[in-house]
């Protein structure tokens, strides 16, 4: 049986390369509020782990101190799932939820750029980012916000959803950060000298794909000596910075033009004018 069971307070549901680290990154630092460290990528219980049951998933809650007023998860899986509102309504049916939504062309070439990282994607970036002929479907689909959280709103009350937006992120990040701590209910948040630093960077150093693949199995052996003067040293000796192919001109005019129609709906939905998503992208944030 379940021992100081918390129900989370909040969850953040995406998007995808949406920066949903950094809002994690920066939520972890109020004394206030508890997330659950592993998985680091997410529990991704209402989406992919749904038949692990209930306890499964509140056991990731269990034992916190007293002394945390706020609990909650990050589970990116959760913004284009078509299951996932109504299960959440199920269960947390005052969940305050947020989702930080970036251009989705920028968006799409990110997550892209993260399967070529991981071997799950090659250089044939057209037919990736391709609608009729993609193989990973995700890179596109993440991106029909509107869609996404159209199923939301059936589901929950809008005060209960908070939209933020990427750009306006990187633009100025303690007031995009204020404004999400004010909704999961952090009354006077820390606000750290480097919260405009990401995350995670897509440039990166990285050991070599076949390195990575044949460490794999070692990944548990490792981990104890990862922070270690000596193991920083030997990775600094092979890791280098990823090379991507680029999102060429011809690849980003078909991508706005298939997320047109959506982003206008979701201008309107949002009563946010989001016109800078037709320009051409700048970031290079994963």
């Amino acid at each position: 049986m379940l021992e100081n069971v918390r129900y989370p307070d909040f969850i953040i549901i995406g998007a995808t390369k949406g920066g949903t680290s950094w809002i994690v990154a920066n939520l972890q630092l109020q004394k206030d509020v508890s997330i659950p460290m592993q998985p680091s990528a997410g529990l991704h219980y209402f989406s992919r782990n749904f038949e692990r049951g209930t306890d499964w998933y509140l056991d990731h809650f269990s034992g916190v101190s007293d002394d945390i007023a706020i609990v909650g998860e990050k589970s990116a899986s959760y913004l284009p799932h078509p299951d996932v509102p109504a299960r959440l309504k199920e269960l947390l049916p005052r969940v305050r939820l947020i989702a930080q939504l970036r251009n989705p062309v920028d968006r799409a070439y990110s997550d892209y750029c993260m399967h070529f990282r991981r071997g799950q994607a090659d250089g044939d970036i057209a037919r990736y980012l391709d609608p009729d002929r993609t193989p990973i479907p995700r890179l596109l689909d993440d991106g029909r916000y509107f869609t996404h959280l159209s199923r939301y709103l059936d589901f929950f009350e809008p005060d209960q959803l908070l939209v933020t937006i990427y750009e306006e992120m990187e633009r100025d990040p303690a007031s995009v950060f204020r404004s999400i701590a004010r909704h999961v209910g952090v009354k006077d948040p820390f606000i750290s000298q480097d919260i405009g630093k990401r995350a995670k960077a897509r440039d990166t150093a990285m050991l070599p794909l076949g390195v990575r693949k044949a460490l794999g199995p070692m990944k548990g052996i490792v981990a104890p000596f990862r922070h270690t003067a000596a193991f920083r040293s030997a990775r600094a000796l092979i890791a280098k910075p990823n090379r991507y192919p680029p999102l060429t001109e011809p690849v980003r005019a078909r991508l706005e033009a298939y997320f047109q129609p959506e982003t206008e709906q979701l201008a309107r939905l949002l009563g946010r004018d989001l016109n800078e998503w037709r320009r051409v992208g700048t970031s290079d944030a994963a």
